[in-house]
């Protein structure tokens, strides 16, 4: 086996000791002369931007003077950040900040030694937590890692009229010289090619792909910049979109409110004019009242006479009442309630008291209420409510006349003579039916009025709320009734709104129409004012 003899480190060490000393002075001293002028460039660097941050004025006013004034004011407002005068010389400060740097901005990466800012911050000395920064940040991103070295913070120091240290001004900039410190660093790559040979060439190769890879940064930040535009100007026409729905939102109310000023007119101008007829009618009432108050002082009248005299003075003191109470009902708009606790069943009672013989003998149909078996109390104006559910019985009174004729109608198309004498028959025996019912569910009080009239399409059930909406014929009411003003159910609609009261149609055509009403209920009496 043959002899093996350790390598022999020390000979070639002995042998490159001298080349590798000078070649590690030559490198410390270039090392040693590339720092100096880097940190003597970046001293003056440092200087310029010293005096702009003391020096710049956006308005009459430099930083360092505002920033007293902001120390002062919040001295005199015992450190309160949210004192009005504090703030607004906050925001002063923040607009004098954005002032400052916006200039740069516009014009970054075009001027040479032109800072690029990143970030401004106001630090104010020996304040409690709750006095924050004054922070300004530049939309323009940051660059990235490989570049970070480049962005320098800086602290200036503000100081009082004594030379005190007030606040602290951080300011986070990059000096734009990017050409000038390339061609420097290709001035000293031949310096070293010519003292280091080989050496500098792998380093010159480094430093081409560096400037290389900060072209394509470069690249990238300038797409991301205008990314940003983009989303800056999408944010604009998202803005003005939103302005411009705000408006019509805005129009929209006004259109509302002038609505609502058209109603209490027109409901103001029917109370007038159901007033005035209600007056000459009570005063028409006097004279019969008269006569009857004669008859019965004779002493000639049979005792069955008597009982029907006593009757119609009844009847007549009952339609005084009536005129009374829409005398002061009429003349007050809907929307002015007077709110009480009362009964629905006896409302119910009274509605059927008032109307059930009228309807069975003058209308020619059933009139049924059906109170429920518990008190059904609500919270509600008692005149208003009163109107409202006369009118959506002389709403299903017209809806029977109408079906009525249209039995009747449908039953002289029938050509069979046989088969139409009896749908003749049945079109005669046809009777309207109108139920109004009252039941407690859970915390409502539902209030039921339904008939077995004409019945409404969707679309008539979707506008028959409206104002001035009609459907009603002259010929399909009964008995010198006109056709309506399509007031009845918008007075409904207004008088149940201001109740809480939630209101539900179920309604075909030939099916006749129901009509839900959800009264709040109120089981307590409520607390007198």
């Amino acid at each position: 086996m043959p002899e093996t003899h350790p390598f022999a480190w020390w000979k070639y060490f002995r042998a490159l000791g001298p080349a590798v000393a000078f070649w590690l002075i030559l490198l410390g001293s270039l090392a040693y002369l590339l720092f100096e002028r880097t940190q003597s460039a970046r001293s003056v660097d440092q200087a310029n931007m010293h005096e702009w941050l003391d020096e710049a004025r956006s308005f009459r006013k430099s930083t360092p003077e505002l920033i007293r004034e902001y120390a002062a004011r919040l001295d005199a407002a015992n450190n309160d950040p949210h004192a009005e005068e504090v703030r607004l010389k906050a925001e002063e400060i923040t607009e004098q900040l954005k002032a400052m740097a916006d200039p740069l901005r516009l014009y970054q990466g075009q001027l040479p030694l032109f800072p690029e800012v990143y970030s401004l911050q106001v630090h104010m000395q020996d304040r409690p937590e709750s006095v924050k920064p004054v922070v300004w940040n530049s939309p323009v991103p940051r660059p990235r890692k490989q570049n970070q070295d480049m962005v320098r913070p800086l602290t200036h120091r503000v100081r009082d009229g004594d030379g005190n240290v007030i606040a602290h001004l951080t300011c986070e900039y990059r000096i734009h010289a990017f050409n000038k410190l390339q061609r420097d660093e290709q001035a000293r790559q031949r310096f070293l090619y010519i003292a280091g040979g080989v050496v500098f060439g792998g380093s010159a190769l480094a430093m081409v792909w560096v400037y290389l890879f900060l072209q394509r940064e470069r690249r990238q930040e300038r797409s991301q910049l205008e990314a940003e535009n983009a989303r800056e100007h999408a944010e604009v026409l998202m803005l003005e979109a939103k302005i411009v729905a705000s408006e019509a939102e805005h129009a929209a109310k006004e259109a509302e409110k002038a609505n609502l000023e058209m109603k209490s007119q027109l409901y103001a101008s029917i109370g007038i004019m159901a007033g005035s007829y209600a007056h000459n009618i009570k005063n028409l009432l006097v004279r019969p009242n008269d006569l009857i108050a004669r008859c019965l002082e004779a002493d000639s009248l049979q005792p069955s006479q008597t009982t029907m005299l006593n009757e119609v003075r009844g009847t007549l003191a009952t339609v005084t009442d009536r005129l009374q109470m829409i005398l002061r009902t009429v003349r007050r708009d809907p929307n002015k309630t007077e709110m009480t606790r009362l009964d629905l069943n006896d409302l119910l009672r009274e509605t059927d008291q008032t109307w059930s013989i009228i309807a069975r003998e003058k209308w020619k149909m059933v009139l049924e209420t059906i109170p429920a078996p518990e008190p059904a109390f609500i919270s509600g104006d008692l005149s208003h409510l009163q109107q409202a559910v006369e009118n959506l019985v002389f709403n299903a009174r017209d809806a029977t006349f109408e079906m009525r004729n249209q039995v009747r109608d449908a039953a002289r198309l029938v050509t069979d003579p046989a088969k139409r004498k009896q749908s003749l028959i049945d079109a005669a025996s046809w009777r309207g039916q109108v139920s109004l019912s009252v039941r407690a569910d859970g915390d409502d009080v539902v209030l039921e009025v339904r008939d077995n009239g004409i019945g409404m399409t969707e679309d008539v059930r979707d506008r028959c709320l409206e104002t001035h909406f009609t459907t009603k014929r002259d010929n399909a009411l009964y008995e010198g009734y006109n056709a309506g003003m399509g007031l009845g159910l918008s007075f409904v609609a207004v008088v149940l709104e201001h109740h809480e009261a939630r209101l539900s149609i179920e309604s075909e055509p030939l099916k006749g129409t129901t009509f839900f009403i959800r009264f709040p209920r109120r089981d307590q009496p409520e607390a007198q004012s």
